[in-house]
C-alpha cells in the first residue's frame, strides 16, 4: 500500500498527554529509517513540545495552542491552514479526535492515516483497525502498526527504546539547583506520586514510609517531582517525610523536568507520563501498577529498555518496591547496566 503514498512530507499528530507523546518516539525513528530524506513533522501541544524539540529524527516541531491562536472553531480553521501551508502529502494521525482528522482533510493532506473511529473517521483515506483497548502489547508496537498497516517495515527490536532530549538551558537550571542544594548528580532518587487518575495513585501514607526506610538504608536524598496536579499530594508526603526530603512539585517546566531526571539514580512513579520521561533520558525507573486492566495495564504502559522496571497491583508494596530498589543498586554497582 505505501507505494500509493508519496511518503516525502510527513505529518505525524501526536497531541495527547506526555506519555503518548515519548511513546511515540520509536515509530518516527521507524519512519526517519524508511525516508531518511522526506521531511518529517510533528504536531503536539503546547505542554509536550519540549519533549520532540530537539528530536534527530525530526525537522520540524508544530503546536496546537489550543487556549491561544487555535482556540475555537476559529482557531481550528487557523491550524488547517498553518498545515496546508506544510504542503503536506502524509498524515499520520495518532491522536484520534475529530479535530484533527478534519484539520488534516480540510488542509488538503492527500494521504490521511489513523484509526477508524466514530470521530470523523470516514475522513481517512487509509483508516485502521483500532485494538489498542484491548491491551495486547505495548503502547510503542501499537504506533509501529500504524506504520506497517501502509506497508512500512517496523519492528520494535530494530527501534528500541524511547527518545527524550536535554535541553542545555533546562539542564543549566538542574545543575544550579543541585548544587545550591548541596546534592550532586547522581545522588538523589527521584518521585512521582501523582497520576491522570486518582485510582492509579499509590497512598501518600506508602510513598512517605518507603521514602522513609530509603533513606534509613541508603545515602541518598529524595526529590518530589509532578506537575501542580501533585502539589497537593506532595504536601501530605512531605509532612509524614523527614526535613531533608525536597518538594519540586509544580515548579519545574517539562524540559526541566527532563533535565532532573536525567541527573538522578532512579525514579519511583504511579503509571504516568513521567515514568517514560524518565526512560527517554535513560535513567532506572520503577513504576507502579495500581491497577492491571485490559488497556490500562503494565503490557500496554510499562516502561521501555533495560532500565525500566515495573510492580502491579499486589505487589506495590513497601517491601517489594524496597526490594526492587535494592537489586537494581546491586546490578548497577556490578556494572550490569550504565548509569
Amino acid at each position: 500500500m505505501s507505494s500509493k503514498i508519496n511518503f516525502s512530507r510527513i505529518l505525524i499528530v501526536r497531541t495527547d498527554r506526555m506519555g503518548d507523546v515519548v511513546l511515540t518516539t520509536p515509530f518516527i525513528k521507524a519512519l526517519r529509517r524508511a525516508y531518511p530524506a522526506a521531511h518529517i513533522a510533528t504536531l503536539v501541544k503546547p505542554e509536550t513540545k519540549d519533549l520532540v524539540i530537539g528530536n534527530p529524527y525530526l525537522d520540524e516541531v508544530l503546536v496546537d495552542d489550543r487556549a491561544g491562536r487555535h482556540k475555537g472553531v476559529p482557531g481550528a480553521l487557523r491550524l488547517a491552514r498553518e498545515i496546508r501551508r506544510g504542503n503536506f502529502d502524509t498524515a499520520f494521525i495518532l491522536h484520534t479526535k475529530r479535530r484533527y482528522n478534519f484539520a488534516c482533510f480540510l488542509a488538503g493532506v492527500p494521504a490521511r492515516i489513523g484509526y477508524r473511529n466514530d470521530k470523523m473517521g470516514f475522513l481517512l483515506t487509509h483508516p485502521l483497525k483500532d485494538v489498542r483497548h484491548l491491551g495486547e502489547k505495548h503502547e510503542s508496537e501499537y504506533c509501529l502498526d500504524v506504520l506497517k498497516g501502509v506497508g512500512i517495515p517496523a519492528d520494535i527490536e530494530d527501534v528500541l527504546g524511547v527518545l527524550v532530549p536535554v535541553h542545555k538551558d533546562a539542564d543549566t537550571w538542574v545543575l544550579n539547583w543541585l548544587n545550591s542544594q548541596g546534592i550532586k548528580a547522581g545522588e538523589f532518587i527521584a518521585m512521582h506520586p501523582g497520576a491522570s487518575d486518582p485510582a492509579k495513585c499509590w497512598p501518600a501514607a506508602s510513598f512517605a514510609a518507603l521514602i522513609r526506610r530509603l533513606i534509613d538504608r541508603y545515602d541518598f536524598k529524595v526529590v518530589l517531582i509532578g506537575g501542580p496536579q501533585t502539589v497537593t499530594i506532595c504536601g501530605e508526603i512531605m509532612r509524614l517525610c523527614p526535613a531533608s526530603v525536597m518538594d519540586l512539585s509544580g515548579r519545574t517546566s517539562v524540559a526541566q523536568s527532563a533535565a532532573l531526571l536525567s541527573r538522578c539514580r532512579l525514579l519511583i512513579s504511579n503509571d504516568s507520563g513521567p515514568v517514560h520521561l524518565a526512560a527517554g533520558v535513560g535513567v532506572f525507573v520503577i513504576s507502579l501498577f495500581l491497577r492491571d486492566q485490559p488497556g490500562i495495564n503494565p503490557k500496554r504502559w510499562k516502561p521501555l529498555g533495560p532500565k525500566g522496571f515495573f510492580l502491579s497491583t499486589d505487589s506495590v508494596t513497601v517491601d517489594k518496591v524496597l526490594d526492587l530498589v535494592e537489586d537494581i543498586l546491586h546490578k548497577d554497582s556490578q556494572g550490569i547496566f550504565y548509569w
